[in-house]
């Protein structure tokens, strides 16, 4: 009978040694997937954020450059149009960029946009931000 018991016990160790290489390939799996979401990841959000944070930068500029031009008129067109570039720069100068968990981001982002189409319009000028960066990336000191 020891025989028998014994090759029981060796059958369930070829058996129990199988669901074992399971288990810990899975573990180690999903470690490194883990490891490798998490720096792809930040990757990701470095990379949005720059693009986010250029394209916001550029308003800023837009706005700060105009309120220098028009800061000397008079009249009341000039007026309304000064208005709103100041709320538009205290707007973006508002912005959370020290809290990566800001929920309203994207929608607070829209308002940005939509704020500088506005001024666009009050000033006759293109509203397309890649046609400025495009003008911009062609210039050379």
């Amino acid at each position: 009978m020891t025989s028998v018991a014994g090759s029981e016990d060796l059958f369930d160790c070829i058996l129990m040694a199988d669901n074992r290489f399971h288990c810990e390939a899975y573990q180690e799996g999903f470690r490194d997937g883990t490891h490798h979401g998490l720096h792809e990841g930040k990757n990701h959000g470095a990379t949005h954020g720059a693009k986010l944070s250029a394209e916001l930068s550029f308003y800023y500029g837009f706005a700060f450059t105009w309120k220098c031009l028009l800061q000397n008129n008079t009249d009341a067109k000039s007026r309304k149009r000064l208005k709103i570039l100041e709320s538009l720069t205290k707007f973006i100068q508002g912005f959370p960029q020290n809290d990566p968990q800001y929920g309203k981001l994207q929608e607070d982002v829209e308002k940005v946009r939509a704020m500088f189409r506005q001024i666009c319009s009050m000033l006759n000028v293109s509203a397309d931000f890649r046609e400025y960066v495009s003008v911009a990336a062609g210039m050379s000191f």
